[in-house]
């Protein structure tokens, strides 16, 4: 090897390699925090996902049977329109009568 440095240490004083060991391990003590920190925060945003899936497919279930009771009511509604269109004009006319008579009892009375 050459220039007195001892074969066991590779050209590596004890001192030297001591400190280059020291740094790996701090380190490798930040990267493990780092890790976990984002196994962590993945473990939380899966949860929070799985949640949000949960609320959406409840909501879409209360949006499905809200159409489907406003289909039922537009069918009665147009069936309701259908019917008797006559009956109904009759008694319009006679509302409408109704209201003619009191606004000219109001204003006779003045």
């Amino acid at each position: 090897v050459g220039d007195g440095a001892p074969a066991g240490n590779y050209g590596y004083t004890n001192s030297g390699y001591s400190v280059y060991e020291e740094e790996n391990e701090r380190l490798t003590e930040s990267l493990r925090t780092k890790v976990s920190a984002i196994k962590s925060l993945s473990i939380e945003i899966g949860t929070e996902v799985k949640n949000q899936n949960k609320m959406l497919s409840e909501m879409d279930n209360d949006f499905d049977s809200t159409g489907g009771l406003l289909g039922a009511t537009m069918g009665r509604l147009r069936t309701l329109s259908r019917g008797s269109q006559t009956k109904l004009l009759c008694y319009m006319m006679l509302f409408a009568l109704f209201v003619f008579f009191v606004i000219y009892w109001i204003i006779k009375l003045r």
